[in-house]
């Protein structure tokens, strides 16, 4: 299913929003009152008030089934309902079109590569090479087929990201700048007809490549700082400010910008100038990760851009634009992850069987294999999210709170590949020029910082996952302090009981009712041992509902300020969501290797969940499981041309 939006009609799921920003409410927001009430600053209230604002727009945008309270994680959390619909989605059909399409553009990578011409003479992606894909119809492939694109689902849009990864992992990521977080996303999305007719075609055929500007040297997690300004002139819009690391942007190319208009964060697409002038310069810096793309800061001094060139968000801002690309972002990067994993994995099986220690090759030894068979559950891990989340949000889903699952998950997936599997079994080779690690440890680290860092995005996932229910059962009682000027209350008060007595029944009504009320659990046919995760973690979930809001009744007004405790919850249910979605995923495979790389991640990950060793037969499957690897290792790295192996030594 295609994010197709027509004059006057979001995509699936999405629905207008009502005249004060939220779809079907009109009730005044709590957040800055009880930010005020915890303690905060002022500026603080302000600025944090800006964000839940910009969060709530968004929500808005679509309809109730398709919102956060309606998503597969919040509804196992607190209806105790998994159900197939939700968990166990199917991809639709790929058309020859575009899958002849996703062939001649990997055909296009690999044959550069091998002929040497795939990096330019400054070591970034050569203009040949993106002209040679163009032709292929890759930046096009996620722009809707009456603009001159191929309308590919996202569900198949986000596993081809992983084969071509295995190609190069730059290409791919560009593919998903140009399409997820550039001008593709926001004009399909907001735009007129008029912008979409005037820019899709262009962006469809490679003409134009796009890129987002977001970032400041001011503003990262807090995009509230932002200073780059766009004042109105006539018909013109004249810009000020300077952005930082934006990806895929020079001269002549085309951006989303984020900039403030009357004090408001609002989006221009701007064609930038062929050349660097005296109102648009480019700011070069040494950058180390993301060494063959272009990522430099932009300076604007009184560039000017048509005001026809604003999109309109509606009823929201530019905040809202910006933050409803970022899940396709994120779930591409967990695609990205799950090649760029595939491509250390090729590099390990060679050496593991070359490199000799005590007139044995380390393949044969437990601590190697481990790490074989515990790369394969990670890579099977993100293909299970990747899949899961793309899915989703074709169905018209938001997706907040999956999508961050596979962006945390694939990021630190890849770190923890490229450490402690990768560098650790190459040894000092590592870090020689021309190895795979030594040559790209930056770009397997930096996917922690992209898309929101890691512990951030995190703790905004907390956020997600609680909101509703302290919405529902908390607010009442903070309004109630509030109109009285409570600050603490006391329960042996009588006083206080009696005003909070209302709110608090309904609270010990939801409690008692968690003892009676229906789980519902749907699961395909599976495996036994995946059927057993599956329902460990659907189980699991159903309990965090009383953690998360013992959190709450604790913290109450500070829970804020407890950042560790938000992470740490976080944490425990993305664990149990990963289980639950690779179980399911490795349930549909047919290949034993895959079931048996979910089934040992998945032990693995209920290990950690519940504090456990790893038992005598963990450590023998999952060894087993790397041997096995070895000796296929076109299950997980097939058609990967392994790099040579680095001063080799006659064994």
């Amino acid at each position: 299913m295609s994010t197709e939006s027509r004059p006057g009609v979001l995509p699936p799921g999405i629905e207008p929003a009502s005249a004060d920003g939220v779809a079907g409410s009109s009730r005044p927001s709590f957040a800055e009152e009880a930010l005020r009430l915890s303690g905060k600053s002022a500026e603080e209230v302000r600025r944090l008030g800006a964000v839940d604002a910009a969060d709530e727009q968004v929500e808005s945008l679509f309809a109730s089934r398709y919102q956060t309270a309606a998503s597969p994680i919040h509804r196992a959390v607190w209806d105790a309902q998994v159900q197939a619909e939700q968990w166990d989605l199917r991809p639709p059909p790929l058309d020859e079109t575009s899958a002849r399409a996703m062939r001649e553009a990997v055909e296009v990578v690999q044959r550069h590569r091998q002929a040497g011409t795939l990096w330019d003479e400054q070591g970034k992606i050569a203009p040949a090479v993106l002209e040679d894909l163009a032709a292929t119809g890759y930046w096009g492939l996620l722009v809707e087929k009456k603009y001159g694109g191929l309308g590919l689902p996202f569900a198949h849009f986000a596993p081809f990201l992983t084969r071509m990864a295995t190609v190069d992992p730059t290409v791919a990521g560009l593919a998903s700048v140009h399409g997820c977080i550039g001008a593709v996303d926001p004009i399909q999305t907001f735009g007129t007809d008029e912008q979409k007719q005037r820019w899709l075609p262009e962006l469809a055929s490679g003409r134009r490549l796009s890129a987002f500007a977001l970032t400041e040297p001011n503003a990262g997690s807090d995009l509230t700082a932002l200073r780059t300004t766009a004042v109105r002139d006539g018909d013109d819009y004249v810009i000020h400010g300077e952005k930082l690391f934006i990806t895929n942007v020079l001269p002549g190319r085309t951006i989303g910008l984020v900039c403030l208009i009357d004090q408001k964060p609002a989006v221009l697409i701007v064609d930038l100038p062929p050349t660097e002038t005296a109102q648009f310069r480019l700011k070069r810096y040494g950058l180390y990760a993301l060494k063959h793309a272009h990522n430099y800061g932009i300076i604007f001094d009184g560039l000017r851009v048509p005001v026809s060139h604003r999109l309109q968000a509606p009823g929201g801002d530019g905040l809202m634009i910006a933050y409803h690309g970022l899940n396709r972002g994120r779930v591409a990067l967990c695609a990205t992850a799950a090649g760029t994993m595939r491509l250390m994995l090729a590099d390990i099986l060679p050496w593991a069987r070359f490199r000799i220690t005590y007139g044995q090759p380390i393949v044969t030894r437990e601590l190697v294999r481990r790490r074989i068979g515990h790369l394969a559950g990670l890579i099977v891990a993100c293909d299970a999210l990747t899949a899961w989340g793309a899915a989703l949000l074709d169905a018209g889903y938001r997706g907040e709170m999956e999508c961050i699952v596979a962006k945390i998950f694939g990021s630190e997936a890849q770190k923890e590949a490229a450490i402690e599997l990768h560098m650790k079994t190459h040894g000092g080779r590592a870090f020689l020029h021309g190895h795979l690690f030594g040559d790209n440890v930056h770009d397997f680290l930096a996917p922690c910082i992209y898309e929101g860092e890691g512990e951030m995005l995190g703790m905004a996932f907390f956020k997600s996952l609680v909101k509703q229910h302290g919405r529902q059962f908390f607010e009442p009682i903070g309004r109630i302090l509030a109109a009285a000027g409570i600050r603490k209350p006391n329960f042996l008060n009588p006083l206080h009981l009696w005003k909070l007595k209302a709110p608090l029944w309904a609270y010990t009504r939801w409690l008692l009712g968690r003892f009676f009320r229906r789980r519902v659990c749907e699961l395909p046919p599976l495996p036994p041992e995946l059927q057993r995760h599956a329902r460990f973690a659907a189980e699991q979930l159903a309990h965090m509902a009383a953690e998360l809001s013992a959190a709450l009744r604790k913290h109450q007004l500070k829970l804020a300020d407890r950042q560790c405790r938000m992470s740490e919850l976080s944490a425990r249910a993305q664990m149990l969501t990963v289980i639950l979605c690779t179980a399911l995923y490795a349930g549909r495979q047919s290949d034993s290797l895959i079931r048996a790389a979910a089934d040992n991640l998945c032990r693995t990950l209920t290990r950690q969940f519940l504090g456990r060793r790893p038992s005598d037969r963990d450590f023998r499957d999952l060894t087993e499981l790397g041997a096995a690897i070895a000796d296929h290792p076109d299950t997980l790295a097939a058609g990967i041309t392994a790099p040579p192996i680095l001063m080799p030594y006659n064994p």
